[in-house]
C-alpha cells in the first residue's frame, strides 16, 4: 500500500495533467485547429453547415464549447454523486481519462477536408466532457487522501502545483510553435503534434497515478 505522502503526490501529479490540457489545448491550439478545419470546409458562401445549420467556420469552436459546456451541466453533478460512495473510483478515473486522451489523441490524426471539422468537433466535445468528469472523480479522492481539517489545505497545494508545474508547457507552447515555423511545417502538423503529445501525457500519468492512488 502507498503511503499517504505518496498517494498525495499522485493526486497533484494528475492535476497537473488536467491544466496542461486546459491551458495549452483547449486555450491555445484547440480554437485555430478546429477553425482551420472548418474553413476548409467551407461553401462557396464562405459557410459550413454542420447537421444543416449555416454559420461561420470561426463560430464552430464557440459552438463546440457550447454543447460540451452543456452536456457537462447535466452529466458531471450526477457523476459526482456516484463516485463520491463508489469503491472504484480509479476505475471511474481510467474511463474517463483514457477516454479523454484518445479523443484529444483523435483531433491530432484529423487532415483537413470536407466533413472532418465535424468528427474534430464530436472528438473535442468527448474530450472536454472527458475532462471535465476526470475532474469530477479526481476531486472525490480527497475525502480519501486528508482529514476535514486538512482538505483545504491539500486542495490548495494540489490546485497550486498543477498550474505551478503546468506554466512551462503552456510558455513552451509559443517556442513549439515558432520553432515549426522555421522548419517549414504546416499550421496544422504544429498543432497536431501537441494535441498528439497532450492525449500521450494525460495517458501516461494516469497510469502512474493508477499504481499510487488507493481505491
Amino acid at each position: 500500500m502507498p503511503t499517504l505522502k505518496a498517494q498525495r503526490f499522485g493526486w497533484y501529479v494528475y492535476d497537473w495533467a488536467n491544466s496542461a490540457f486546459s491551458t495549452s489545448v483547449v486555450t491555445v491550439f484547440l480554437g485555430p485547429f478546429l477553425t482551420n478545419l472548418a474553413e476548409s470546409a467551407a461553401n462557396d458562401a464562405g459557410q459550413v453547415t454542420p447537421f444543416g445549420i449555416p454559420m461561420h467556420p470561426g463560430s464552430w469552436f464557440s459552438y463546440c464549447i457550447a454543447v460540451s459546456v452543456i452536456l457537462q451541466v447535466f452529466i458531471l453533478p450526477p457523476i459526482g454523486a456516484i463516485v463520491d460512495r463508489s469503491h472504484r473510483k480509479r476505475l471511474s478515473l481510467a474511463v474517463w481519462a483514457f477516454l479523454g486522451a484518445a479523443a484529444t489523441i483523435g483531433l491530432a490524426v484529423l487532415s483537413s477536408g470536407s466533413g472532418n471539422y465535424i468528427i474534430g468537433g464530436l472528438f473535442f466535445i468527448i474530450a472536454n466532457l472527458s475532462f471535465g468528469a476526470s475532474v469530477v472523480v479526481a476531486n472525490s479522492f480527497l475525502n480519501d487522501l486528508a482529514t476535514p481539517e486538512e482538505r483545504d489545505s491539500v486542495s490548495s497545494r494540489g490546485w497550486a502545483f498543477g498550474y505551478r508545474v503546468g506554466g512551462p508547457p503552456l510558455l513552451g507552447t509559443p517556442v513549439v510553435v515558432l520553432r515549426c515555423k522555421r522548419i517549414r511545417r504546416s499550421h496544422r502538423t504544429r498543432h497536431s503534434r501537441r494535441l498528439c503529445d497532450n492525449g500521450y501525457m494525460v495517458g501516461l500519468v494516469h497510469l502512474c497515478l493508477h499504481h499510487v492512488v488507493a481505491r
